[in-house]
Order: C-alpha cells, then sequence, then structure tokens
C-alpha cells in the first residue's frame, strides 16, 4: 500500500518507466532527458545495486580479440561484424565522453589475448588471418589493430602460454567509479531510480502501460525494457538468455609483473590487474547449461576451473589468496547483434549486449532514446 505522499511524488505522471538501472538503462534516461527536461523519466531496479553485470563485470574496455572476431564470422556475416566491432569501440568512446577517463577510471593498457600449446590451432588460425582482420578494421582505427606480441611473454611470468597477440586500443576500467558517476549523472537530470522494485509483468493499453511489480502497480506513458539478461522472465519469446559469468580477485601480490588486460580462449576466459591484484573470470562454457540461468550465486566447478588457471599458468609459483568471488549476468542469445527496437506501441527494447555492456551500453541508451515518442 503506497501513502497519499508515496503516490503523489514517486509514482504521478509518470512519462517513460526503465526496466534497469545499469549501463543500457541510466543511459537512456539521461539521453531522454537531455532531449527533452520536462519529461518523468523513473528507473525500476530489482535490486539495491544494479543486479545484473553492470556492477558485476570485470572492467575490460574491449571490442573483441582476433580468436572471438574469427568466431562470430562462423555465425555472422562479415559486415554484421565489423558493424558491431564498429559499434562497441564507438560506444567506448561515448562512454569516456559522457563522463570523463577520470571518472571511469580509464586505463589504456592495451589488451593481448594469449595461446597456451592446447591452443596451436586456435593462434595459427588467429595469426593467419590477422592481415585480413587488420585490413578490415584500418578505416575504423587508422592503423593496423592486432599485432603479434610473443616477445612480451617473458615479462609477465606466465607458465605454459605459448603466444600473446597484442590489441593497443581496449583498455580496462573501475566499474565502481562508472557506475557511481552515471547514477549521479543521472540524479543530476533529476531521473528517479527506485531499488528493490521488481517487475513482474507489464500491459498495455491504449494510452498507457501498466507495470505490475512485486509491491505495487505502475502507470506510465512509454515502458523501456532495459534489463539485458533478465529480459525474457518478462518477454519468454525473446531471443536474449540469460549467461552467468563467475570472477575471483586475488589478494595483493607484491612486485606483481601483470598489467593490463588479457583474454583466452575466444574471450571465454579473461583477467587483468587491478593495482597489485588479479581479477580473474568466465568459464561459461564449462557448464553452459547450468550457467544459463538468473540465479546469482556462485559455481563451485567453474570456479575451481578458475583457481587452476590462476595457480598453473597465470601465476605460478606466487602467494595469494582469493579474497573476493561474484557472478554476473549477461544477456546472450544465436547472434550477438543487440535488440533495440519497438516491442509494441509503447514497449521499446533494448537488450542482449553480448557480454560487451560496458563498451555499447551508452550507446545503445543514446539510440533507445530516439525510439521515445510521448
Amino acid at each position: 500500500m503506497l501513502s497519499f505522499w508515496e503516490s503523489n511524488t514517486f509514482m504521478d505522471h509518470i512519462d517513460i518507466a526503465i526496466i534497469g538501472s545499469g549501463i543500457v538503462g541510466l543511459s537512456a534516461a539521461i539521453e531522454i532527458k537531455k532531449r527533452n527536461s520536462n519529461l518523468n523519466v523513473v528507473i525500476l531496479e530489482r535490486g539495491s545495486l544494479p543486479s545484473g553485470a553492470s556492477t558485476k563485470n570485470a572492467g575490460f574496455a574491449c571490442f573483441g580479440s582476433p580468436s572471438e572476431v574469427l568466431s562470430d564470422l562462423k555465425i555472422m556475416s562479415e559486415s554484421e561484424v565489423l558493424s558491431l566491432v564498429e559499434k562497441r569501440h564507438l560506444g567506448l568512446q561515448n562512454l569516456i565522453s559522457l563522463l570523463g577517463e577520470k571518472n571511469i577510471g580509464f586505463l589504456p593498457t592495451g589488451n593481448f589475448e594469449t595461446f597456451m600449446p592446447s591452443q596451436k590451432e586456435l593462434y595459427e588460425d588467429c595469426f593467419d588471418q590477422l592481415a585480413t582482420l587488420n585490413s578490415n578494421l584500418r578505416p575504423l582505427f587508422g592503423e593496423d589493430v592486432y599485432h603479434n606480441a610473443d616477445h612480451l611473454i617473458g615479462q609477465f611470468g606466465f607458465n605454459g602460454v605459448d603466444h600473446l597477440i597484442e590489441n593497443k586500443f581496449e583498455g580496462t576500467i573501475d566499474t565502481g567509479k562508472m557506475m557511481w558517476n552515471l547514477i549521479a549523472l543521472a540524479r543530476s537530470y533529476d531521473i528517479q531510480i527506485l531499488n528493490g522494485i521488481e517487475v513482474i509483468g507489464f500491459s498495455e493499453q491504449p494510452s498507457h502501460v501498466e507495470v505490475e511489480t512485486k509491491p505495487f502497480k505502475i502507470i506510465c506513458k512509454q515502458l523501456i525494457v532495459a534489463n539485458n539478461g533478465f529480459a525474457q522472465t518478462l518477454i519468454p519469446e525473446l531471443d536474449v538468455s540469460p549467461g552467468r559469468n563467475q570472477v575471483l580477485v586475488t589478494s595483493e601480490i607484491p612486485n606483481l609483473p601483470i598489467r593490463g588486460a588479457f583474454h583466452m580462449e575466444r574471450g571465454y576466459f579473461y583477467f587483468r590487474n587491478i593495482g597489485d591484484r588479479i581479477l580473474l573470470g568466465g568459464g561459461r562454457h564449462l557448464e553452459m547449461e547450468a550457467e544459463t540461468s538468473t540465479e546469482l550465486k556462485i559455481t563451485e566447478s567453474v570456479q575451481q576451473r578458475l583457481e587452476n588457471l590462476l595457480s598453473e599458468v597465470i601465476l605460478p609459483n606466487q602467494k595469494y589468496t582469493i579474497e573476493s568471488r561474484w557472478a554476473g549476468i549477461l544477456g546472450v542469445g544465436t547472434k550477438k547483434t543487440t535488440i533495440v527496437k519497438h516491442y509494441s506501441d509503447r514497449v521499446i527494447l533494448g537488450v542482449r549486449m553480448g557480454g560487451m555492456g560496458v563498451a555499447i551500453g551508452s550507446l545503445i541508451g543514446k539510440e533507445l532514446a530516439t525510439l521515445v515518442d510521448v
């Protein structure tokens, strides 16, 4: 039950309701208010913090390792893949323009794809096609993107890494800083963020949308669904499945030689330094069926595989402890292209970030704002 004050202050005359307070939802709200400051925009968030991946990602400012791009080319057309890489790159630039490098903790560390002896065929495939990839991406970046970096392997202290391919255009961010400042920017535009409001359904009427939440019903003129990996719980027919990724972070390691961001196995594993700590995540492909879940919990078998990779390959002969573990929920589908469109006259979709929400999220928010018509 809502009091008169609650209804009159928080729920009255909502123009746009947005489900999800992640990068996409916040960016959409900000862009909508920039276009029309008189609109009342309310964001509905099920958690006390953004619940999917925006505050639980690994902080990679990336647009695709060579093996991941080549893997995408097997299921998507060349134009689709190149367009997606371009959108991710432009999205990162848009995020930096929106908040500033300092406010997202951006570090231009570059990114390395690592290859172990068991991945000899994968490396050879990537190496053989580097010239073609660089030729296709040169119009966007002005120079070659991918370079062999085998000469740098020794400085990182890895065990059993045979090859490195470097991409100097990528980097790392501080996910906490990014979301803190994105939320602060949204509030500066008088955007309401209502936490602890789980949306369980909606129905479109001729003049409005009725949004059912666990506590109460909300009426708005238009609704934007921007909860990515959770979208299928509201619209089952969507080609968007949840993908749970596991992450761990070590204690501080004196004189840690690893600096930068790294990918392995087509992007399914990834690691980076946070100061003198190592963050390692991924492994969804090891338990694909089990990790197709919206339940935010640790998967013991995947965490154990991460620990083995850490001790055997990334940090051999190093002393450390695991200080933090968590899981985040991605939104994936049969294709990695995003879904940005009208679901109906008054309901708009902005979902399926394909694990690249940090890169593409702010740009998708801008696209969603152009679909609003109230």
